[in-house]
């Protein structure tokens, strides 16, 4: 697959040496505010589990979102539990450098794993679920054409309080952008 690119960034598959950016992203209080953690593990285990990942294939395919203007990873994306039966994906994006949240990064490269996910992959349909109260992601969410399709009440926790999470789908021929 040839890397996909955009005005802002590339799509491009992960590479070994992406692994301290990933593992400095996961550990930053402000970048997970609103992802599930998982149980704690070492800088030794993350290692081992990410170099022992399956490459990318149709049920799960994950990219490093690069800045064009230092080609600098600054986070990831990734469509995963993706079924032929139903053309139906799950997608997951973080925005790990700070420095370039608010500059349409994250929504360039929603609107560039959307493209692949229904043109390459022949999906008919993605969605995502988002924390009611990460309205930033939201916002992202909608321009590039997600609809709010339910609501799961109080089934996430964060800081000692239980939040709402926000279902949102988008089918093809919705993308905008």
């Amino acid at each position: 697959m040839a890397m996909l690119t955009g005005k802002l960034v590339r799509l491009r598959a992960v590479e070994p040496t992406d692994f301290e950016s990933i593992w400095r992203w996961s550990h930053d209080a402000e970048v997970v505010r609103w992802m599930s953690g998982g149980y704690p593990e070492s800088f030794v285990q993350a290692r081992e589990r990410l170099a022992a990942a399956p490459r990318n294939n149709y049920e799960n395919c994950r990219f490093i979102i690069e800045a064009l203007d230092d080609q600098r990873a600054v986070g990831f994306v990734r469509l995963r539990d993706a079924k032929p039966e139903t053309g139906n994906a799950e997608l997951d994006i973080q925005l790990g450098e700070k420095d370039v949240w608010g500059r349409g990064f994250a929504t360039e490269a929603m609107r560039l794993m959307c493209g692949y996910g229904f043109h390459e992959m022949r999906l008919h349909r993605i969605t995502l679920d988002v924390a009611a109260e990460n309205t930033a992601a939201r916002r992202v969410y909608e321009k590039v054409g997600f609809v709010e399709e339910g609501r799961l009440r109080e089934c996430f926790r964060h800081d000692g309080k239980w939040h709402d999470m926000i279902i949102m789908g988008l089918l093809e021929g919705e993308l905008r952008g």
